[in-house]
């Protein structure tokens, strides 16, 4: 199924809000948007509007330009956008483009049932939204439903390796008692007479180039109906409350934003349902921390451990313990690299568990430890530990 194309597209340019180059790569735009995501996210800035509307028009832009398929369909609607479907496009004087001939844009537009979608046909994905011809009977175009988003908190454990939860959803939907047209059930419905059947109506976005919009009688159905539904008042919409058993991949951070195909709001007229949006946000664990794809873990060795050496076992996340080896003389903060512990990556593989060591020093000392802590004392008389303290702090 081609890209869905959206009106709003011509005035929006995604790679600006990005700060990315529209030559830029799929793993440029990624950066860009994990960077201006985590800069502007809400849990991050409560109650700064600025950055929450920043972080919004940031997704939106990348729910765009960040899918191949989705980013082509944008780049040529933008162009035919600038150039026009006649030689020298919408451009011109202040009275809007006119073609040789004398007739104007909006007469073409018009002059078509099915609007746009006859002028540019396959570059909409196929016929037009009001595709119909005389003696055919009317017929109402698939509408896409709307993308829903919600957010989940999971365990840390879960985010390390992947869990499905059970989401309870309150989204868009057709009403159920005129099953989304708008029409009193048992009525029957005629072509808008606003939108001539077209389901949009031409409007002006800024100089002299106009656009479609969706109407505001038959919104966008290209039907009415002599009586509205009364359940739903004409709109056609109401709200449906649902579960969802959604998967969590493995790996996923605080933060991160998943998108699920096709478990958004349903379409209409057998239109494609939209996605859903889960924002996840990942609870602490007591012992471990995750710097980037990689575990954290601190360990407190002993004095004489760090100072002779010692074999120290530690825990893992869902695994067997692992020994690390302390070499004789580890200073305080020594941090331990144990291959393959660490958190799930993209390419199937695993980060590392990063074991960093905390030197303790006892509070209380019992008379054997205390004797063996002064005879170390006598032993180590005369050390040059601070020779250089007061040479360094007077230079």
């Amino acid at each position: 199924m081609p890209a869905e194309i959206r009106a709003d597209w011509a005035t929006k340019d995604f790679y600006q809000v990005l700060g990315v180059p529209k030559t830029a790569t799929q793993a440029e735009i990624k950066k860009a948007y994990r960077k201006l995501a985590r800069e502007n996210h809400p849990d991050s800035n409560p109650g700064d509007s600025r950055k929450h509307d920043t972080f919004k028009s940031v997704a939106e832009a990348y729910d765009v330009v960040g899918d191949p398929e989705r980013r082509k369909a944008y780049d040529d609607y933008r162009t035919q956008v600038a150039t026009g479907p006649f030689p020298g496009g919408f451009g011109g004087g202040g009275g809007g483009f006119r073609p040789p001939g004398g007739f104007d844009i909006s007469d073409v537009i018009r002059g078509h049932a099915g609007g746009f979608g006859d002028v540019f046909g396959d570059f909409f994905g196929g016929a037009g939204a009001g595709s119909q011809r005389p003696g055919q009977s009317a017929r109402a175009r698939p509408i896409r439903g709307s993308d829903v988003e919600t957010s989940a908190t999971i365990g840390f454990t879960d985010s390390v390796e992947g869990v499905t939860i059970s989401l309870r959803l309150t989204s868009d939907s057709p009403c159920p008692e005129c099953k989304g047209t708008g029409g009193k059930p048992g009525t029957k419905p005629h072509i808008c007479t606003t939108c001539e059947g077209a389901g949009f109506v031409v409007s002006g976005v800024g100089g002299a180039f106009s656009l479609n919009e969706t109407c505001p009688t038959c919104h966008g159905r290209q039907l009415v109906y002599d009586e509205s539904c009364p359940v739903c008042h004409g709109s056609g919409r109401g709200t449906s409350a649902r579960s969802i058993q959604a998967r969590i991949p493995a790996g996923v951070r605080d933060g991160q934003r998943i998108r699920i195909k096709g478990k958004g709001g349903a379409g209409e007229n057998g239109g494609p349902a939209g996605d859903l949006f889960v924002t996840v946000k990942v609870a602490p664990h007591r012992l471990f921390g995750r710097k980037d794809d990689n575990l954290t873990i601190d360990v407190p060795i002993s004095f004489d451990e760090a100072a002779l050496g010692a074999d120290v076992k530690i825990p893992t996340l869902g695994g067997a313990p692992v020994t690390l080896k302390i070499p004789a003389g580890t200073p305080n903060g020594r941090t331990f690299r144990v291959r393959g512990r660490g958190a799930k990556k993209k390419d199937g593989t695993n980060g590392d568990l990063l074991a960093t060591v905390q030197v303790q020093v006892p509070a209380v000392l019992n008379e054997r430890a205390r004797e063996a802590v002064a005879a170390y004392r006598a032993a180590t008389e005369g050390s040059t530990l601070r020779s250089n303290l007061f040479e360094q702090a007077s230079s």
